[in-house]
Formats: C-alpha cells, structure tokens, sequence
C-alpha cells in the first residue's frame, strides 16, 4: 500500500494502527465523480480484509452508476467527538467490480473473505445474505493518509 503521506508524521497511524482502525470501524464515506465533473460524496457499510476496502453497493444507486463511468474514488473512514479524539484514513484509488452485479451468492471465492467480515459485523451472520440488489466494489488504494489527534496529547 502507498501512503504517499508527507504532512502530519507526528499523527500519522502505523500500519497496525490502521488495519485495527478498519477492521473496527463500519461506515465509510464514498466521494466519486459525476459525468460533468461534480463530485458526490455518499456514506456505505464496508469491510477491510488488511489489503483492500470492499464496497458493498446499491447497483441502481447514482454511486454505481458513476463508479462504472469512472471507477476513482476517494473514500474516508473517521471517527471522533472533540478535537483529540480525531482519527480517520482517506484510501483513494480505482475500485473494480467484483462477482456478480447484483450479487445473488454464486461461488466466487475472492469474495469469501470481505462476505464474511461482512456479514459478521453488519448483520452478525455466519454468511452473507444476498438481496440481488447489491454487489462487490473493491478498492486497493493506490493513496493513504491517515490521522490520530490522539497521538497529540503527549508532544
């Protein structure tokens, strides 16, 4: 993974930091980029598998729609009430779909781990719950800058 990060070291999360920040944390907030240029920000249940971000969207949503004419995204996971409890990560990249559109459960074993993290912390299921309405986008970001105001309490 490329952090790319030049600014904020001090409060910069360590890689353990923020695969245990993603794995505990259940909402995103999706930014992709209509066809005229105007960006649209949406929040999404996600799952972390410590490698990549796996979206689980609407396919008819206006998101789908315009991560298939341009699959960049821009994606922020934050957390935090006061000033230093602040701490979040922004993962930008390219997603791409994987399985099925909408996903209906045929076998596709890429998705056996992001389903079952999934389906554990969202729906506490042993296995995923399919609606033929959703299916699997998955980022692995190309960018990652994070931050911990908490990590500013003892400078």
């Amino acid at each position: 993974m490329t952090t790319g990060q030049r600014r904020g070291r001090r409060i910069m999360m360590t890689p353990a930091e923020l695969d245990s920040f993603l794995a505990e944390q259940r909402t995103c907030r999706v930014a992709t980029v209509a066809a005229d240029g105007r960006p649209h920000a949406s929040a999404l249940w996600f799952a972390w598998d410590g490698t990549s971000l796996w979206l689980y969207s609407l396919t008819r949503s206006r998101r789908w729609a315009e991560l298939e004419a341009d699959p960049r995204v821009a994606v922020v996971v934050d957390d935090g009430e006061e000033y230093g409890e602040l701490r979040g990560v922004e993962l930008s990249g390219t997603v791409e779909r994987v399985g099925e559109a909408p996903r209906t459960g045929d076998p596709c074993p890429e998705l056996d781990v992001p389903e079952r993290l999934f389906a554990a912390r969202n729906f506490g299921l042993d296995a995923m719950p399919h609606d033929g309405r959703h299916a699997w986008l998955r980022l692995t970001p190309s960018a990652v800058v994070s931050w911990d105001f908490r990590k500013l309490a003892g400078a």
